[in-house]
């Protein structure tokens, strides 16, 4: 800054000056925690960016990512295809593109016979009987696409937007766009139990990527005694709140050394996270004040110890949506059946029968109780509930009864604030192998996600190596076609 003589003026920045008047920074941050115990709708400092754009309704706060790993074969959910049982054991007369292993046979058909629920008549496979009785509050996508076929990149590309690591998650990107509504929880959650991995791609699949450390998920151990690593104090809550303050004028005098890099400022601000954490993690894990008709709606009872851990991560998924986290994301656990492992649980090359009879036996009865639950509560109309793999299965058989990977047309489903209900979006051809109506892509996928929290994906941007990088890159569209 100069004066009018161009004579350099000295400056002092805001945090400069806060740090020298410390006796009016002392009233001023009593002040502002005062401010935060009464405010019913307070914001995580996370909330960096604010990119709401007026015109752009907000129809949902918080968004639930059901993830199914490994890919769930459409023709045997959401995508009937009588063809497949009129020409089972014949050739496919169409090209088949490359797979993923190349071994690839005859037409199969499903399983599965497909039953029509609901009002809207949606069909759904015998392998979702519960999702199926929620089938007026599903918009179904049968032209799903990915440009991925190898479950890594695929995972990636589902996530970030990206096919490799070092890219923001959605889930990271929503919390640096909105943050959360409570400073005692993350604003980004992933939930595993009974032992479940990590998808293929690893926790890098929840990361921050380049944005800011504060906004990458953190893990909850839905069914484990110690919930998150160090969760459980060692000391008195005032000694620890002593060293936390003492290590925090430290790592301030040390911030302001590097001019305030956004990365350790993260960081600082993750340690305060993690003290408020200790109090409300273990409150949020403990379901002894859920009723016995709450936890036996989801399957938490459940003598399948998977099921009734899957049952787990949607009850607290609720739970987390209710105190105010933006973005849950739940894990499957994997049965060892049919061709599937650990990674990626519904990835059934060998005998796909049995190993989705098992997968969807897991996941059904808890993801139907979620939607009834939130809908009970008043809480669907302000979530948006997501179930989706990272890419769909052939109707030809890989061998003798198992399917291979196929990204080129594939089911997902959407429920919550702003979702046509009973709606089917998109179409396959006569086998469910290729989109022929109305495709839509994962940019397609998250922008949609984005406008329906008020936010416009073009404006969701981070400068990052020279430019502006978002969630969508260069594509992107809202589908009209499944909102209100």
């Amino acid at each position: 800054m100069y004066n009018r003589n161009m004579k350099p003026v000295p400056t002092i920045s805001r945090r400069d000056m806060l740090n020298q008047c410390s006796t009016g920074f002392g009233l001023m941050a009593l002040a502002a925690l005062t401010a935060e115990e009464v405010s019913a709708n307070r914001t995580h400092p996370s909330t960096t960016f604010g990119p709401r754009v007026a015109g752009i309704p907000l129809r949902v706060r918080n968004v639930i990512f059901c993830f199914m790993s490994g890919g769930v074969s459409q023709v045997d959910s959401f995508d009937p295809k009588p063809r497949l049982d009129k020409e089972a054991g014949k050739p496919l007369p169409l090209q088949i593109e490359r797979t993923q292993f190349n071994d690839n046979g005859t037409i199969m058909p499903s399983p599965w016979k497909f039953r029509n629920y609901g009002q809207s008549g949606i069909p759904v496979s015998d392998l979702f009987p519960h999702v199926g009785r929620c089938a007026d509050d599903l918009a179904v996508i049968r032209s799903m696409t990915a440009d991925f076929s190898e479950h890594a990149q695929a995972n990636y590309f589902m996530h970030t937007g990206f096919s490799f690591m070092g890219h923001p998650s959605a889930g990271a990107w929503i919390n640096y766009g909105l943050g959360s509504e409570t400073r005692n929880l993350p604003g980004f959650v992933v939930l595993r139990s009974g032992g479940s991995g990590f998808p293929h791609g690893g926790r890098a699949l929840f990361g921050s990527g380049f944005l800011p450390a504060v906004h990458q998920a953190s893990v909850i151990d839905a069914d484990s005694d110690q919930p998150m690593s160090n969760i459980n104090p060692i000391v008195a809550k005032h000694i620890q709140r002593h060293r936390l303050d003492f290590i925090r004028r430290l790592d301030d005098n040390f911030l302001a050394g590097t001019h305030y890099n956004k990365q350790l400022e993260s960081a600082i601000q993750n340690y305060e996270l993690a003290f408020q954490m200790q109090a409300a993690v273990p409150e949020l894990v403990d379901l002894r004040h859920e009723t016995e008709a709450t936890k036996r709606m989801y399957g938490v009872d459940a003598s399948d110890a998977r099921k009734s851990a899957y049952a787990r991560q949607c009850l607290l998924a609720r739970r987390l949506v209710e105190r105010g986290v933006r973005f849950v994301e739940l894990t499957c656990l994997q049965y060892g059946v049919g061709g599937g492992n650990k990674p990626n649980p519904w990835d059934q090359h060998e005998d796909l029968a049995k190993g989705h009879e098992k997968m969807a036996y897991q996941v059904d009865q808890p993801i139907a109780a979620l939607i009834k639950d939130l809908k009970q509560r008043g809480l669907l109309d302000e979530t948006l509930v997501i179930w989706a793999g990272e890419f769909g299965r052939t109707p030809f058989a890989q061998g003798a009864k198992g399917r291979d990977h196929d990204p080129y047309g594939f089911s997902i489903w959407l429920a919550g604030g702003g979702i046509r209900g009973g709606t089917v979006y998109g179409a396959t051809d006569d086998f469910g192998y290729h989109v022929t109506e109305d495709a839509m892509t994962v940019y397609d996928l998250w922008a949609t996600v984005l406008h329906l929290l008020g936010i416009h994906h073009k404006d969701l941007t981070y400068r990052h190596g020279g430019r502006d990088i978002r969630l969508t890159d260069v594509h992107g569209r809202v589908v009209d076609g499944i909102l209100m």
